[in-house]
């Protein structure tokens, strides 16, 4: 940002000491230096902000900036070309700046030290001119800044609140990755981008940030939030499973089988679950309710915390005949009628089935099923995923619906895969879906409470099942493997 751009008034700006741009040929070093200038820049908001609410005397406006990482290259290099990240495609200046370094911690660490042993050049760490909004550096502490109709003075007179200016996602949508400096970008996401998602992943899903895990599942019904914490108090009572805490919404952790789970009085809009693990390797599973617009509001958040895989397991329409209520759907590709890409991923885009992702789930399958091959086939079928936004299309003429998920070759049909698909395509997260049968609307088996409950019983806690075992299986998948080239443009950057 062009400092020049900012709005000004008639006080003084005042900053912490600025320190010099240090070069850097550790990685750990690096974001040890990056964690001391961004609790340095919040301490020196959230201490002044603290002295003008108890009464100070105005005397200037307060200002302190975001960390920035900054590599230049002057060659090409030659890379293992089987790599999709950790590196530049040609030689520039790349730049990024960098927040909650506590968090992303060993993210940074590792992205780092990728692009120091690709191109064998150092990274500078110094201040950036992206200033910090007095919300988020409150927020990373925990505390929250009252409403301007509270205050007795005029914070933006004072202190920089949010930018929606740097708080889009240009970068990843590829429109625009050089920033006004001219350097390219370094990262999918600039720092303002990724506080603006931490503090909604709060607010939907009542946990914070720091619980979340590397293997997201995505469900739209309660059941699996109710099978999925009956599974991890079973891992928690094993001693072997490397399990170590459960977490739901509202942030209480337990590490006992037994241990009571606090519920909240007001459930928030998308409850999350985390089962964890060390280095963040455990599963969170998140209930995202019905539809498409919460899909991508998740995944818009989500995102940001750069997970190694999501995968949908919810509820699907059965289109095909020879489906039974019951029955699995391994989606290869989909059918996008949801609508909410429409502006950051046109229609026409194509969403690849991913191979590691689909063999993984494959396997778990095959693993819970106890079946295997052509006897697969009896529970089981691959094919399009058709995603809408009309819940109750059903009620309307079938005639157009009807033949478009015929010449699609759909075999199945729900409101948030494609969704979560297109939003890990876009986003560069790996991603896939398995869904299960719970309604045959157009050969006559509606969802009707009786047929629903007998199938929640029989069918919920497999189907959990496997996908969370698919998820240990993506664990032990190496990390340059399962994040896939094909989620890769022509211009990337380095940073995963």
């Amino acid at each position: 940002m062009n400092l020049a751009s900012l709005p000004k008034n008639n006080l003084p700006i005042r900053t912490p000491p600025l320190r010099e741009p240090q070069l850097f040929d550790d990685p750990a070093a690096a974001v040890a230096f990056v964690r001391e200038l961004y609790d340095e820049a919040t301490a020196f908001l959230r201490d002044r902000f603290g002295e003008t609410l108890n009464g100070g005397s105005i005397r200037a406006r307060y200002r302190a900036f975001y960390p920035e990482i900054r590599i230049t290259t002057t060659s090409y290099g030659k890379i293992d070309s089987r790599l999709s990240f950790g590196y530049v495609a040609e030689p520039g200046e790349y730049s990024t700046t960098v927040t909650r370094p506590d968090l992303f911690e060993a993210y940074l660490t590792q992205q780092i030290g990728l692009v120091m042993q690709n191109h064998g050049v150092p990274v500078a760490v110094g201040p950036s001119v992206t200033p910090i909004p007095l919300h988020f550096a409150m927020s990373s502490e925990g505390f929250t800044v009252p409403q301007e109709a509270a205050l007795d003075f005029p914070l933006r007179d004072i202190f920089d609140v949010p930018n929606l200016n740097t708080m889009n996602d240009d970068i990843v949508n590829g429109y625009d990755i050089r920033h006004e400096d001219g350097s390219r970008a370094l990262a999918p996401f600039t720092a303002q981008r990724v506080d603006y998602s931490l503090a909604r992943l709060q607010h939907y899903t009542a946990t914070a940030a720091e619980h979340f895990q590397n293997f997201v599942l995505f469900t739209n019904y309660q059941f699996y939030v109710e099978e999925f914490e009956a599974y991890a108090r079973a891992c928690l009572a094993d001693p072997v499973s490397g399990y170590t805490s459960f977490v739901g919404p509202g942030g209480v952790e337990i590490t006992g089988a037994g241990d009571p789970l606090p519920q909240l009085g007001k459930m928030p809009q998308m409850p999350s679950y985390h089962l964890k693990r060390p280095g963040a390797a455990g599963i969170t599973l998140v209930n995202i309710g019905v539809g498409p617009s919460n899909a991508k509001t998740a995944t818009d958040h989500i995102a940001v915390l750069r997970p190694h895989a999501w995968l949908m397991v919810g509820h699907c329409a059965g289109l095909r005949s020879s489906q039974s209520l019951g029955d699995f759907v391994l989606a290869h590709g989909y059918l996008r009628e949801d609508h909410v890409l429409d502006d950051d991923l046109p229609v026409w885009v194509p969403i690849p089935a991913l191979a590691e992702i689909q063999v993984a789930l494959e396997d778990a399958v095959e693993e819970v099923t106890e079946l295997e091959g052509y006897e697969l086939k009896r529970i089981m079928r691959t094919g399009t995923v058709a995603t809408i936004d009309n819940r109750n299309w059903e009620l309307r003429d079938q005639s157009g619906p009807v033949q478009r998920l015929s010449q699609s070759r759909a075999v199945a049909l729900d409101m948030e895969s494609a969704t979560i698909a297109a939003n890990g395509f876009r986003f560069r997260v790996p991603y896939g879906t398995l869904l299960c049968v719970s309604d045959k609307p157009l050969h006559g088996e509606l969802k009707l409470p009786g047929m629903a409950s007998a199938f929640y019983r029989t069918q919920v806690s497999r189907h959990l099942k496997i996908g969370v075992r698919a998820m240990e299986l993506l664990r032990e998948t190496p990390l340059e493997r399962m994040h896939s080239r094909k989620l890769r443009s022509f211009e990337e950057t380095a940073f995963l």
